[in-house]
């Protein structure tokens, strides 16, 4: 096992080991974000608004096919972070064993269902008809290499779930790299227009995989194995962890879905406006997605060692640096969001409409961060079931009908309206669970069904 990276989570200072363990997670997400940012600087510059606008499409539905098994992906960090925590081996390599096998199969069903049914998807989102064409192919082809999109995103999760967030980074280089070279190469001068940009997708992303399958069982040890049937109790605790978080996940992804469908009735400059503002929420949301999933191992760690007191200290330091390098990044992105959009798209109606939605929603994602961490820890003590609940009140209670109905209101202005002050009602619904929920008490259950028998190194409860 990767003994030399691996931070344990259980001793020493907190704020110091956050900082070690999210730079590298945060690198990586800023990475995959860059990796969306240059598709789009490439598309929206080389093939107009119309093909930014199908990609932006195609993107979210990619997200919505996958979510299930994203969310799966996110129970690893739970379950292989508290094995970890109790020095348990031998369930911590049949959890990985039952994660490979479950969730290779339903990536490979999901990828055949997605290219099947593509243009189907597409005309019930209400795709515009000139962007529908172009949607419908990028979308096929990156449902044909959806197992590597799968495959590098699992391995640096497993990584991650270790104490190893840096070594992940390599993989999203390689995928970076080639997709910046692959990009104008394959659209612009082979002329393959937007399937350049989808075959660079999966070629980079094939490349990434496959370096890190080889480096994790080669160099780093980690114990995957050829996937056998799991047994029967690695099941039990995959399907009650796993299935409420792959549910979790595709209620984000259909919330987000639904709010397209609200934003593609707008038209044409507004979808590509919203493709290119939704590049720089990226950004913004890069700091609340990286420590959801640093706290996510870091208190997954402290559970499955039972140091409950450490587990609300992690949360409060967490809270305080969300808020200050998440308030930073809004500022900047604020301040430049005009010619942040023109790095997209030169069209003027597009142009204001995404600076406009940029500026409105930019300082409602401090919100956002309390509400990604204090969820994050609540997943580590295997909450998944009431983080299910908390999501399908935070997408379809609040933020798709609170942006239906403001921009009713307000017109095409108030999407950002409405979306931001979802986030502020949000953060206070997960605060009130964290502060009054049973959660602490659902980590008990994770231990007793895989067999583990728990070494505490000390007991705070």
């Amino acid at each position: 096992m990767l003994q030399s990276k691996q931070l344990d989570f259980t001793e020493g200072r907190i704020m110091k080991k956050m900082i070690l363990f999210s730079w590298p997670i945060f690198l990586t997400n800023l990475l995959q974000s860059s990796y969306q940012l240059i598709d789009s600087i490439w598309v929206g510059n080389l093939l107009g608004p119309s093909a930014l606008g199908a990609i932006t499409i195609s993107a979210t539905v990619v997200f919505t096919i996958l979510s299930f098994i994203i969310g799966l992906n996110g129970a690893t960090l739970t379950v292989l972070s508290q094995r970890r925590g109790a020095n348990d081996e031998e369930g911590l390599k049949n959890s990985l064993n039952a994660f490979v096998f479950v969730l290779g199969t339903l990536a490979l069903l999901l990828g055949l269902i997605g290219f099947l049914f593509s243009g189907h998807i597409l005309r019930f989102m209400g795709t515009p008809g000139d962007i529908l064409p172009l949607a419908q192919s990028y979308l096929q082809i990156n449902f044909i290499g959806i197992l590597f999109l799968f495959g590098y995103n699992f391995i640096g999760t497993v990584l991650r779930a270790l104490g190893d967030s840096k070594t992940p980074i390599r993989f999203i280089i390689i995928a970076v790299v080639l997709n910046t070279v692959l990009d104008p190469l394959f659209i612009h001068v082979f002329q393959w227009g937007i399937d350049g940009a989808a075959y660079a997708t999966i070629i980079s992303q094939g490349t990434a995989f496959l370096y890190g399958l080889l480096y994790s069982i080669y160099k780093a040890k980690v114990p995957f194995q050829i996937p056998r049937l799991p047994e029967r109790r690695y099941f039990i605790v995959l399907f009650k962890l796993g299935l409420p978080a792959g549910l979790s996940m595709m209620t984000i992804s259909a919330g987000i879905l639904a709010i397209m469908t609200v934003v593609t009735g707008y038209g044409e400059e507004v979808v590509a406006g919203f493709g290119a503002a939704q590049r720089l929420d990226s950004l913004i949301m890069l700091p609340a997605l990286t420590l959801g999933s640093a706290v996510n191992s870091m208190a997954g760690q402290n559970i499955g060692a039972q140091l409950w007191e450490r587990v609300n200290d992690i949360a409060k330091q967490a809270i305080i640096l969300i808020s200050i390098v998440s308030i930073t990044i809004s500022t900047v992105i604020f301040l430049g969001a005009e010619q942040l959009i023109r790095l997209f798209v030169q069209d003027e109606g597009t142009v204001q409409f995404g600076a406009v939605y940029v500026k409105t929603i930019a300082f409602f994602y401090p919100f956002l961060g309390v509400n990604f961490v204090l969820n994050g820890i609540a997943r580590a003590a295997g909450a998944m079931f009431p983080i299910l609940i908390l999501n399908i009140i935070s997408f379809w209670i609040l933020r798709y009908p609170l942006t239906a109905i403001f921009s009713k209101w307000l017109g095409e202005s108030g999407i950002a309206l409405g979306m931001g002050l979802s986030f502020v009602i949000s953060s206070v619904v997960a605060s009130v669970y964290y502060f009054r929920g049973n959660w602490r008490k659902i980590s008990e259950d994770v231990g007793e069904k895989t067999g583990n028998k728990e070494k505490n190194k000390e007991t705070d409860q």
